[in-house]
């Protein structure tokens, strides 16, 4: 199936797919998406008002204790290692970025707590810039749908939608595909009754019986 028809089956189904993180500007976009490893969405909307509203700017966070900014996120998995990761990552954008969130995949992924998954959000959240980042969601739909091989890693993954879907389409297509996993196809049951694409899906679980 043509990346084209799948774009637009999916905006069928979920038209208003976007960005879930409540942000206002890159800073706070940049420190939310590095808060969502391995949580959810809701989850992180939850903290970062309190966050920002002690630290409205990446050098008040670069220049804010630790464990005073454990105690903010401290309901979030893996807060320990979060706090240092977005403290580091301030204090990274305020010493060698003048306080700038940098655009390049090379600057974003030499700082601390930014992978590629965070990076791609990054540059196409707050700079526009085509990019198909791919967490779990993406990741289990690009291999339901045949898109990509069950071994592949998350780069090759990556790799594979940019060239299934037109450039264009990147952005709108990654928050696509992860409102159909996060709302539909679901890890354990998904919702196959619902699907337009129950006779091309591999997954091997697949009910046709309402959940």
């Amino acid at each position: 199936m043509k990346g084209e028809v799948i774009l637009e089956k999916l905006d069928s189904l979920f038209p208003d797919a976007r960005c879930e993180l409540t942000h206002h500007n890159h800073y706070e976009m940049a420190i939310a998406v590095i808060l969502s490893a391995q949580t959810t969405d809701a989850s992180v909307n939850r903290v970062t008002p309190a966050l920002f509203q002690a630290y409205p700017t990446v050098f008040d966070l670069a220049k804010a204790p630790v464990d005073e900014i454990e105690r903010k996120i401290a309901t979030l998995g893996l807060y320990h290692n979060k706090a240092r990761a977005i403290w580091g990552f301030a204090k990274g954008v305020v010493e060698r970025f003048d306080g700038q969130i940098p655009e390049s995949m090379e600057d974003l992924t030499s700082l601390p707590g930014v992978g590629r998954k965070c990076a791609n959000v990054i540059r196409s959240e707050c700079f526009l810039i085509p990019s198909f980042a791919v967490d779990t969601h993406v990741s289990r739909i690009a291999k339901r749908l045949g898109l990509a091989k069950e071994k592949d890693s998350v780069l090759t993954i990556e790799k594979k939608l940019m060239r299934k879907f037109p450039k264009n389409s990147w952005i709108s297509a990654h928050h696509h595909m992860i409102f159909f996993g996060r709302y539909l196809c679901h890890a354990r049951k998904p919702e196959c009754y619902r699907c337009p694409f129950a006779d091309i899906c591999r997954e091997k679980r697949k009910t046709s019986a309402r959940i």
